[in-house]
């Protein structure tokens, strides 16, 4: 990066967030996390907090005062603390708008205020629903399936509306399945966590739906250099961009992929679909490959191996 920034990370010890903070801390960053650790772990950058590396400011984003705080003295804000799962938003739709969106505004409002330089925003792949044309593009239609799709949306349309107003310079990610280390485990993992963790156990896989379902799977280490260039491009002020591998892989594939890396044979189950999950999705990135010079680096199956490992 050409320059130190001071960069508040919300989220910043959670799964994105915290390969996020190992890179700017890397690249002499002043950062800040804010983050209320009810996914993230401490663990995860508690070595550069103890270096006084990273200042951690322990709350949450739907506190006014809190962000007030965090927001101080900060050049730009990258912005991952929000409800994540699908299931989870269908269980508890008003928790998740209430931390998705309301959350979102706060840090909007403050960043205005203070004049932070640029606000990123992740979204996500699940804003598109169920896609009517593959791959797919920035330019899809939104048909959100779930509370989660539907929180992104909103807080995107807040977000475009203060740079609209020139209130606030900032750029939107939407992020498609992101995987790798520090991805918890529990009943709303991600499925590539799920299976990796079950083999390493010797339980049965179990699939939602008929495995014919397929997904985008980015490497966290690609989505982490997309952010970056990001938050540094001018160029990506004011758009939307696909953040994904543009490969199109069936769950169905990826256990049978995952099975055999960590040399197991086991049985896979077949549940009913769950409620919110689509069918078929998989990136155009080529949005961001021309205005952002974006290219993914890891293949799947060799992060599956790193993973595994």
């Amino acid at each position: 990066m050409s320059e130190a920034k001071r960069v508040l990370v919300t989220g910043g010890a959670g799964f994105i967030g915290s390969h996020v903070v190992d890179r700017l801390v890397a690249d002499r960053c002043e950062v800040r996390v804010l983050d209320d650790l009810s996914t993230g772990k401490l663990e995860n950058i508690s070595r550069y907090v103890k270096r006084g590396r990273v200042a951690f400011v322990e709350g949450d984003i739907r506190d006014a005062s809190v962000v007030e705080e965090s927001v101080e003295d900060i050049d730009v804000v990258l912005h991952f603390a929000a409800v994540t799962s699908v299931p989870l938003s269908v269980e508890n739709p008003r928790f998740t708008f209430d931390v998705n969106v309301k959350g979102t505004v706060n840090l909007l409002s403050e960043c205005a205020k203070k004049k932070v330089g640029k606000f990123l925003f992740t979204s996500s792949s699940a804003v598109y629903g169920e896609p009517k044309f593959l791959p797919i593009t920035e330019e899809h239609p939104t048909n959100p399936m779930s509370p989660y799709a539907e929180s992104k949306i909103a807080a995107e349309t807040f977000v475009h509306g203060f740079y609209e107003k020139e209130l606030l310079s900032s750029v939107v990610l939407r992020l498609f399945n992101v995987y790798g280390p520090r991805q918890g485990v529990n009943d709303y993992s991600g499925v590539i966590t799920r299976f990796i963790d079950n083999c390493k156990r010797g339980a049965p896989l179990v699939i939602y739906g008929n495995g014919g379902q397929t997904r985008d799977f980015i490497h966290i280490q690609d989505a982490v250099d997309a952010i970056l260039i990001a938050m540094d491009d001018e160029y990506a002020e004011g758009n939307v961009f696909n953040i994904g591998s543009g490969v199109a892989t069936s769950i169905f594939d990826l256990a049978d992929t995952v099975m055999e890396i960590a040399g197991v044979d086991l049985q896979v189950l077949y549940e009913e679909a769950r409620p919110g999950d689509i069918r078929h999705s998989y990136a155009n990135i080529s949005k961001a490959e021309s205005l952002l010079e974006y290219r993914p680096q890891i293949p799947l199956e060799y992060g599956l191996r790193t993973l595994l490992r």
